[in-house]
């Protein structure tokens, strides 16, 4: 039977690694398949495809969801109720409705819109809104955050902005909605929005500065990830009652196990419905309910059964989890406590268990979160040594009770109170701690380098004694020191990063590093620190040698100080160097300027009686092997002409497209001039300004140019001086991508 339960969870975890899912024919022949066999006793096959069939199926159920083709971009007026918990930001309101109706057309059951400069929103109402609607599609870069798969998984059907609306109903039964409001009122030392995430699941009112602190320390999941939480407060529950037993002050007349498992379990479901009951709620509470059932009835099974139970409950419920980078984290976790507790000869001391526990997850775990793309914290098991017994005996239990008792006057206010300040405290030291070592951001490496790594740290789980377990440290340290092959000379690696409506563009040699554009800033939302910057870390760049800002605007250089912040940056230049901030120290672009870096040749034009800032972008030409590509930023069609009798007017294989395909460019003279093989053209998907223009699209066809475009094929990887075709993201399929 654990055969089967085995098979029936690689069924349902195959999903995740599907590049298109199977026919809906085939679907429903699987299971069919899988029944006729069980009379023969072939568990293992049949468990697998009535799992793999069960998942395929519920995929297609949420890609059916999805908003038809036809409605993409469209602006229609929708009815709606607003649930979970509103996000409140500068300016702008973000928050999921659900039950959503048009007249004209049938909507996705889950929507997720945002209202800039909009009125409040609260959860449970109903609204009547004019919303442009958008398929589901998010940004797509090397090693990144995958938020197809995110939306896929949260099963939303279509994103959209509010243009305007009504408010039809006020609410009812937001009764989260209504704690968060009374929390946000209390004086918790400044820390009501880190309250808030532990009590309610919700980590918006948390800063950027927050963030990184519990990024860059490992304990992102002691105030994100509720199943955390969830499971310590069970945990909590069932040591009281276990220890109220031991000591003969629990009542003879009741049995202790099954109040202690009934009651903990109680507890897990109360706090589950607090913090919204989300995904990694229910995981969490799958899990607890099928480990204290194992306690109560089935432990002479081992601690194998209930990891394979919960793993299979959870899938079956929920087939997208395996989606989530939490999903593998919860279950890797678990499983690396088992096999590090397990097969013991004899028992730990509890500060042993404690401190070997977090050293042997944080080695376990590396593996798994160098393939999810994940910062690994180098200071993680320090600081979890000392965040998790706080979090889970300091703060949790004030921060719940004065939660609940907050209708009494004073008592509920001052438990909050002694709350937000022990978190402060934690805080604090967490800081001191990120400070001294910030989290590592591993880079891509070969496939065998990985695989040995992880048996590396699979063998230093294992039980002192066991043969080879100390060749476990340097297959171990492959994670970081696995060869990389680098570029040979006269050649240069070029990424045009899917930045949205910006630009971004890096251009590496064997031994050195240029930043054309920084990606855009719009007010508090900065693709330099969300996209551009992880991305530079994850693709291994450690120093940029020349940051090249064609110009000043904010979808070109608005991500230039996040960059210039994350890693150390030799020289700026600019086309508008007046225009930026006076910390980049940029220089002019000087007209003619060439250099050479490991036989790649480099060479600067600018526009002189350039007037506006379009106008006065800094243009590179860069040649590798004989292979040309051209970085033109926002010229226009006036520039283009001064351009033309200029040393960059020869033939060129790659041009990136002028002002994002702008009708003001791209001009036929310019492309007659160059005569382009293919151009890169980098914009975001339905943008306000329509770029690129029809008409500059068709003057691409008609010259037969090859067209990469981000918004629709992700981040772009040419290798100039190949004179090969490049590589973009979006042809490495998913299922979840293959709809776009």
């Amino acid at each position: 039977m654990r055969t089967g339960m085995a098979a029936l969870a690689l069924g349902l975890l195959a999903l995740r690694f599907l590049p298109a899912l199977p026919p809906v024919w085939l679907c429903l022949l699987m299971p069919v398949v899988g029944l006729m066999l069980l009379p023969f006793r072939a568990y293992p096959v049949a468990f697998f495809l009535i799992g793999f069939s069960w998942a395929c199926v519920s995929a297609q159920w949420a890609l059916d969801d999805r908003l038809p083709v036809n409605l993409d971009g469209e602006t229609r007026w929708i009815e709606g109720r607003v649930t979970g918990l509103p996000q409140n930001a500068e300016g702008m309101v973000r928050f999921e409705m659900t039950d959503s109706q048009s007249r004209r057309t049938k909507l996705p059951q889950h929507l997720r819109l945002a209202w800039y400069d909009g009125p409040p929103v609260n959860s449970g109402e109903r609204w009547r809104l004019a919303v442009k609607l958008k398929r589901p599609a998010g940004l797509l870069n090397p090693h990144a955050f995958d938020y197809d798969a995110w939306l896929l998984a949260q099963r939303i059907g279509a994103t959209g902005t509010v243009k305007a609306g009504e408010r039809l109903l006020d609410a009812r039964w937001a009764w989260r909605d209504g704690i968060r409001q009374r929390l946000q009122a209390v004086d918790a030392q400044g820390r009501t929005g880190a309250l808030t995430a532990l009590v309610l699941g919700d980590g918006a009112g948390l800063s950027r500065e927050d963030w990184q602190v519990l990024q860059d320390t490992g304990t992102v999941h002691l105030l994100v990830i509720s199943g955390q939480h969830i499971g310590l407060l069970a945990g909590v529950v069932y040591l009281l009652i276990a220890g109220l037993a031991r000591y003969g002050l629990w009542p003879n007349r009741l049995p202790w196990l099954p109040w202690a498992c009934g009651l903990a379990f109680a507890a897990a479901l109360g706090y589950g419905l607090l913090a919204g009951f989300e995904v990694p709620v229910r995981r969490a509470c799958v899990m607890i309910g099928l480990v204290l059932l194992w306690r109560l009835r089935f432990r002479h099974l081992g601690a194998w059964w209930p990891l394979l139970l919960a793993l299979d409950g959870v899938l079956l419920l929920d087939p997208l989890a395996s989606l989530q980078p939490g999903f593998w984290l919860s279950f890797a976790a678990v499983a690396v406590l088992i096999l590090t507790f397990g097969g013991r000869l004899g028992p730990w001391r509890w500060w042993q268990t404690w401190t070997r526990a977090q050293w042997l997850i944080a080695i376990g775990l590396c593996p798994i979160l160098m393939v999810l793309g994940l910062p690994i914290s180098l200071s993680g098991p320090i600081a979890n040594l000392l965040a998790v017994p706080w979090i889970s005996l300091v703060v949790l239990p004030p921060a719940l009770l004065g939660t609940l008792l907050l209708p009494v006057p004073y008592v509920g206010e001052g438990l909050l109170w002694l709350a937000g300040g022990l978190i402060d405290w934690l805080f604090k030291a967490l800081a001191l701690m990120a400070g001294q070592v910030p989290a590592w951001v591993p880079t891509a490496i070969p496939m065998w380098a990985w695989a040995l790594g992880s048996l590396g740290a699979f063998l230093l789980l294992l039980p002192r004694g066991v043969p080879l377990r100390p060749l476990g440290w340097p297959m171990l340290l492959l994670l970081v020191f696995a060869p990389r092959q680098m570029l040979p000379a006269g050649m240069a690696e070029v990424w045009q990063l899917d930045v949205g409506q910006g630009l971004a563009i890096l251009v590496r040699t064997r031994h050195h590093t240029l930043l054309y554009d920084t990606g855009p800033r719009f007010g508090d939302f900065d693709l330099g620190e969300r996209v551009v910057l992880p991305t530079l870390r994850k693709l291994g760049v450690n120093a940029i040698d020349l940051m090249l800002i064609s110009h000043a605007d904010a979808d070109h250089a608005g991500g230039a100080r996040a960059v210039a912040k994350g890693l150390a940056v030799k020289r700026v230049l600019s086309g508008d160097p007046s225009a930026l901030p006076a910390e980049l120290q940029a220089e002019a672009c000087e007209i003619g300027q060439q250099w050479t870096w490991d036989d790649v040749r480099f060479q600067l034009w600018q526009w002189p009686s350039a007037t506006d800032s379009n106008q006065k972008s800094c243009v590179l030409q860069i040649e590798a092997n004989g292979e040309r590509l051209l970085l033109t930023g926002d010229i226009d069609t006036a520039a283009e002409r001064v351009l033309l009798d200029s040393p960059l007017a020869v033939a060129t294989d790659w041009l990136q497209a002028p002002h994002h395909g702008s009708r003001s460019s791209s001009s036929m003279a310019l492309l007659t001039g160059l005569q382009p093989k293919a151009v890169l053209i980098s914009r975001g998907q339905g943008n306000s300004f329509g770029h690129p223009h029809p008409t500059v699209m068709a003057r691409y066809r008609k010259r037969g140019m090859l067209i990469y475009d981000s918004a629709e094929q992700g981040a772009i990887r040419l290798q100039l001086g190949h004179f090969k075709a490049p590589r973009a993201m979006r042809q490495e399929r998913r299922f979840w991508r293959s709809v776009q």
